[in-house]
This record gives C-alpha cells, structure tokens and sequence, in this order.
C-alpha cells in the first residue's frame, strides 16, 4: 500500500527531526542545521510563516475545519481545536520568548488576550473544565490562528539569529523565576516549568517549536477524522 503525501511528509519531518536531535545539541553542522531547523519549524505552522514553498502541516488539518469545528470536542477526546492551538501558541510564545531571547511573550506585548478573547493567559496545562468550556465558546477563532503566525514568525527570527555557540547554553535562572511568577503557568502545571529549567538552548528548540507542535498537530488530524 502506496503512501499519501502527507504520510511521506510526516515521514521526512520525523527523520529531520532525527537529525537535530544528535546533531542541535553540540552546535556540530549548525551552518547546515539552522536552516534546516528554520524549515522544520516552519512545517508545523501555516504557509508563509516561514520559508516558501514548504509543506504546512497546520494548513493540511485545518483545511474543512469550520470556526464551530474548532470549537468542538469530539466524543472521547480531551482536547478542541480551540484548546490545542492556544496550547501551541502559549507555549511557543513562552518558551522562545520569555525564557530563549529574554522578550516579553508577544501574547502581551501585542495584546492578543483581548484579540483573542480568552479569559486567562495561560497555557492550558491542567486547565479546568469551566475555562475549557469559556475558550471553546469565547475564542475568535480567526484571531487564535493569526496569534499563531505571529509567534511562529517571531520564532523564525529568534533561530535567524542563534549561533552554534548558542546551543549548550542553559536557559537563565531569572527568566524562570519570573515567569513563575506569572500569569503564563497555572500554579498546578508549574512541572512544565521544572522540564524546562533543566533544558539547554538546543533543549528548547527540540521539543516546544518542533516536536511538541508535531504531537498535537498529530492529535488535531485524529479530532478532524472524528468529523468525517
């Protein structure tokens, strides 16, 4: 049995993801890995966040996804189109922004909150069945989507600008602390801000911008076929 073009998509990202992880780490080939790492990236996000002519992942699940759909939560499934993509979004904000380069998140640098229309800023992490229930029937769906672009696009220019030096660099005490004491987190999920007090630079940029997107955007395909 032939392979769709998306498996052998979903095939070439997992070897290239391979590839990052034994070579990212030490910054070995990073004139080679950094574009790679810009193009991998840029996979799990919509056309256009990235380099052209790229696979998009995050357009092929939403392709026939209606604003309703997106606020939906199959029967015996966890999760929202709603919910998984302000997950990626918060994450990747955090993550790149306020613990990588030491920026503001752009969800308030850029107030995106009230773009988006969510009552809380955080990441979802153990979120409580009250706040699902208010994201699902508050979120603008439109703006959660372009909140996206917005931090993969800032992502895009983080990683333009990372040496290989960069790599084994561990991710700055105070920033951690800080955003311990934020809004960002839920007190309850605080051990999503104990993995990444432990990672490096290179730590980082395997798992939230890349792996972590690729995971649910794997769980947002299994909610679309739900809908079939």
């Amino acid at each position: 049995i032939g392979f769709s073009q998306m498996d052998a998509n979903q095939q070439q990202w997992n070897a290239n993801q391979r590839i990052l992880r034994d070579k990212l780490p030490t910054g070995e080939d990073f004139a080679q890995m950094q574009p790679l790492l810009l193009a991998h990236h840029a996979m799990t996000h919509m056309a256009g966040v990235g380099p052209s002519g790229l696979w998009s992942y995050a357009d092929e699940v939403w392709t026939g996804i209606s604003d309703s759909d997106a606020r939906r939560i199959p029967a015996k499934f966890e999760h929202s189109f709603a919910w998984i993509f302000l997950h990626l979004a918060r994450i990747e904000d955090i993550t790149m922004n306020a613990l990588l380069a030491g920026t503001p998140e752009l969800f308030y640098a850029e107030n995106w909150q009230s773009a988006l229309n969510v009552p809380f800023a955080h990441t979802g992490n153990e979120i409580s069945d009250s706040d699902m229930v208010l994201l699902n029937e508050q979120v603008d769906v439109p703006a959660l989507r372009a909140y996206r672009a917005a931090v993969g696009r800032r992502t895009q220019t983080i990683i333009a600008g990372l040496s290989a030096e960069d790599m084994p660099k561990k991710v700055d005490a105070g920033r951690i602390q800080a955003l311990r004491q934020s809004d960002s987190v839920l007190p309850e999920a605080s051990g999503v801000i104990d993995y990444w007090s432990k990672r490096n630079v290179a730590g980082l940029l395997l798992m939230p911008p890349t792996r972590h997107n690729f995971i649910h955007l794997n769980e947002a395909a299994r909610i679309k076929s739900a809908f079939d």
